[in-house]
């Protein structure tokens, strides 16, 4: 056993998954195929089922397209980064909030990917579990959700290559499943879906728009983790764009239309509850819940591990590293009460992180041309030093952005959501206040 260890640890340090930079070998289709299975996953489908019927399907489905395209774009822009670079997210924060002050973005990533881990299980098991009791009797949704994450550390800690060869094949069967789903439901046509009453007291068309937008956000957390095994920047781009876009909007019109086809039959249609579509679908829907878990789940234990490795490269080694983080996240699926604060979760997701990507899309992007003088690949780089390893600048507007984020969400509820207006917001101040210091820098030399 001590031996299988020792050459599987060899084999993904050779492999680049210990933090260094890597040169990308995966064509564009590949990325492609790794964002088509990412995204196809039960808690996109479920967040489709929050929109109908405050809108109409057609509204829908618009609002889902025109705000995945949108929040692709910083999805696209964060990943083509690390293809550049050959670096994961976290580590790219390094080059703009300083060695040490990168440590705040990389903390709040591992807590992050831990409860969308944890939640992404529960709803796996949750679904397992009301098969298993439909058949047998037998229910025991933790124990369920456990397994489920066991299967899901076992591929990841595989490292990337694994989740390359994986990720294809379960996006043929998630989307051979979705396509059956489709099919059933319109079978009786769009019209009767598409003329619900629609709920006065439900979201609003922003709102929706914004939800799919924060959706985004909370994947950007991956984009150059992956994106960084990219063969070329063009590949890497039109892969992640068009297979990022294509899974959420399939997975949440999934959502959407079961919700809008329950509805129509006077069926009763709690939203995120993934055992009422379960129940009226049956084994089909479940496979396309468990399979979307094993396929989203890796990608995130694996950008978890990712970003403890990254945090002190060559310190920690990633095989250590993930059955370390695998041991808790397997043991916090069982944590069910989480389920109920997922959309709290969610915004949690987005207000931490649209300041962190406004910031590292106008550093490298605006400010620096886009290039890096040096690569932030090591941990002691002086060159990123700033302050004592704190960029000031950054972290500072980074707590802005943060405040800002939770005043329009909490406080004064903004009428276009809170995703665009601080990530506007943040991009802007960092880019003045960096101008600013630049300027007041240079100063002193001409005198």
């Amino acid at each position: 056993m001590l031996r299988y260890y020792r050459r599987l640890d060899a084999h993904l340090h050779a492999s680049a998954d210990d933090g260094t930079a890597v040169r990308g070998e995966l064509s564009g289709r590949r990325i492609f195929a790794i964002w088509l299975a990412a995204n196809l996953v039960v808690t996109t489908m479920l967040t489709g089922t929050l929109f109908v019927p405050s809108v109409s399907l057609t509204g829908a489905l618009w609002l889902i397209l025109a705000g995945t395209v949108v929040g692709a774009l910083v999805l696209v822009a964060v990943g083509n980064v690390g293809t550049r670079t050959g670096l994961p997210t976290m580590a790219l924060t390094r080059a703009s909030f300083g060695v040490r002050g990168s440590r705040i973005p990389v903390a709040a990533n591992i807590a992050v990917l831990m409860g969308w881990s944890w939640v992404q299980a529960m709803l796996a098991g949750v679904t397992v579990n009301y098969v298993v009791e439909q058949q047998t009797g037998y229910s025991n949704p933790a124990l369920f959700s456990v397994l489920c994450e066991v299967i899901v550390v076992s591929l990841a800690i595989f490292g990337h290559a694994g989740i390359a060869k994986v990720e294809p094949i379960l996006a043929v069967v998630i989307l051979a499943i979705m396509a059956y789903l489709f099919i059933d439901m319109f079978g009786d046509g769009f019209a009767r879906l598409n003329a619900l009453p629609r709920d006065p007291e439900g979201l609003s068309g922003l709102g929706i728009f914004d939800i799919v937008v924060a959706t985004a956000i909370s994947w950007t957390v991956l984009s150059a983790d992956i994106n960084r095994f990219a063969r070329s920047e063009r590949g890497g781009v039109i892969g992640s764009g068009i297979g990022y876009v294509a899974s959420t909007v399939a997975a949440m019109a999934l959502g959407a239309t079961a919700i809008a086809w329950l509805l129509a039959n006077g069926k009763d249609a709690p939203p995120f509850d993934p055992t009422v579509i379960v129940a009226e679908f049956g084994v089909p829907l479940a496979g396309v819940v468990f399979f979307s878990v094993m396929a989203t789940n890796s990608m995130a234990v694996y950008g978890m591990v990712t970003s403890l490795v990254n945090a002190e490269p060559g310190r920690i080694r990633f095989l250590p590293a993930a059955l370390g983080l695998g041991v808790i996240s397997i043991a916090g699926s069982a944590w069910l009460a989480l389920l109920d604060k997922f959309t709290s979760f969610l915004t949690a997701i987005g207000i931490v992180f649209i300041p962190v990507f406004a910031i590292i899309v106008v550093d490298f992007y605006v400010l620096r041309r886009g290039r890096y003088a040096a690569s932030p690949a090591e941990a002691g780089s002086r060159d990123y030093w700033y302050r004592g390893g704190w960029n000031p600048v950054a972290v500072a507007v980074w707590i802005v952005g943060v405040g800002f984020s939770s005043a329009i969400t909490y406080l004064w509820v903004s009428p276009v959501g809170a995703t665009v207006p601080t990530f506007l917001v943040s991009a802007g101040l960092y880019w003045g206040a960096s101008v600013a210091v630049r300027r007041g820098a240079a100063e002193p030399a001409r005198l």
